[in-house]
């Protein structure tokens, strides 16, 4: 006997297949790197690592879904998040993971917080001491997210340089780091990094997209 169709189950068929678009690590990846800033499909297959026409093909079926836009310029697709409710659809799929698997509790443990032995800061507390200039907030990314967005008066000094410019940084405030979210590696590096050195340092709670979320302010240099 035939499974009867009708307008709840055509509805659920689409919900499906944003669910199909959402059930690979790849496009999760490539999703989050667009919550940062747009990019080339050359340029996101070098992030993942995957080659241009994987990236192309996800990129598709993300597309047909309605998770991403894609336009032209000359010869390249440049893509960008669809809106603001993918990304709330992501960091809903991130904190239900967290609650529901354990394999995730174990990765952070033995990861990320290992790293960290301090209370993140909030977005809250990050506004409120920001705006009495009691810190000096530090971008950790690639200077090109950092020119598309950050966050207001944060200085960027990607990882991979801030050995070297750590001396330039100012030691009379905390330094409170951030980069692509609360998976993101990068400012917990930076923080031990910023430790070693003597330098009084903590992460954000989140990263660019989560601040972005909040409907909090952000700057950028185009």
């Amino acid at each position: 006997m035939s499974r009867k169709t009708g307008p709840k189950q055509a509805l659920f068929e689409q919900l499906a297949q944003i669910a199909a678009a959402l059930g690979s690590a790849a496009r999760l990846e490539l999703l989050d790197f667009l919550a940062q800033s747009e990019r080339s499909v050359d340029d996101l297959a070098k992030l993942t690592g995957l080659s241009v026409a994987n990236t192309s093909k996800h990129l598709q079926h993300l597309r047909r879904a309605g998770l991403v836009h894609g336009r032209r310029e000359g010869l390249r697709v440049i893509y960008s998040m669809a809106g603001d409710d993918v990304m709330a659809a992501i960091m809903a799929l991130r904190d239900l993971a967290e609650s529901r698997l354990a394999e995730v509790d174990r990765i952070i443990a033995s990861y990320l917080a290992s790293k960290d032995d301090l209370e993140p800061v909030s977005s809250d507390e990050l506004m409120a001491r920001a705006t009495e200039g009691l810190v000096t907030i530090l971008d950790v990314r690639p200077p090109e997210e950092y020119a598309q967005e950050h966050l207001p008066g944060a200085l960027n000094v990607p990882l991979g340089e801030l050995e070297s410019h750590i001396a330039t940084l100012p030691r009379d405030r905390e330094i409170v780091a951030y980069c692509r979210g609360p998976w993101c590696v990068l400012s917990f590096e930076a923080v031990q990094l910023l430790r070693t050195a003597g330098y009084q340092a903590r992460r954000l709670e989140g990263g660019l997209p989560e601040w972005r979320h909040e409907g909090r302010p952000t700057a950028s240099d185009h």
